[in-house]
């Protein structure tokens, strides 16, 4: 695959997933932390503002990865 193109396909990926993300972050916060207290709410938030980084690890690694050699 072409770098450019799997650049492209990479970008797209990351946006996809941060938008994708924090809807469904935030939908879980308002049906399930509506009568929570603060420190619930700060440390969901927390937590949930820190786990989007292991798939977009995962989509940067396949990112740099050298094409495999044909031959």
């Amino acid at each position: 695959m072409p770098i450019r193109l799997k650049k492209l396909i990479g970008t797209f990926l990351l946006v996809a997933l941060v938008i994708i993300y924090a809807m469904v972050a935030s939908i879980v916060a308002v049906a399930q932390l509506s009568e929570s207290g603060p420190l619930v709410h700060f440390l969901f938030f927390l937590f949930s503002g820190l786990l989007w980084v292991l798939p977009a690890m995962g989509i940067i690694k396949w990112l740099i990865l050298e094409p495999r050699p044909k031959g």
